[in-house]
């Protein structure tokens, strides 16, 4: 049953995730493309904000599918976390803990998530437990 469990925390992360950098990148999902995403990023102060926003899309499309697929878990949740990271220190950390208030609630939840995932490993239903 854990191996199932990681299975469904897995797969809804990381697809989760997956969605999130095709917003960014491609502006599928009601996103605002890398255009208008590095246009926010330049407002908050990541410069340049078209560079960041490739970087933090193509950081969660990559972590997201690694994660969900169970592959490279170790890197995967490295990849998520360090998403989770900026965006709790860039936009929500002012705002105090609860997402209510546009807090870091969220975030940190994820965060927990994907380091969680990635120290305790993927589980027997990941390509990790077949590969490796």
């Amino acid at each position: 049953m854990i191996g199932l469990g990681l299975l469904v925390i897995r797969a809804v992360i990381g697809l989760s995730f997956v969605g999130h950098g095709a917003q960014k990148l491609f502006g599928w999902f009601g996103g605002h493309g890398l255009k208008g995403t590095g246009g926010w990023f330049d407002s908050i102060g990541m410069k340049p904000g078209v560079t960041m926003a490739l970087f933090a899309g193509l950081s969660e499309l990559i972590g997201g599918a690694l994660f969900a697929l169970g592959f490279l878990t170790p890197l995967a949740g490295t990849l998520i976390a360090l998403t989770m990271l900026v965006a709790n220190f860039k936009v929500h950390g002012a705002n105090g803990y609860w997402a209510t208030q546009n807090g870091y609630e969220y975030n940190l939840a994820i965060l927990a998530v994907a380091i969680g995932v990635a120290l305790i490993g993927a589980g027997p239903f990941s390509l990790d437990s077949i590969l490796f």
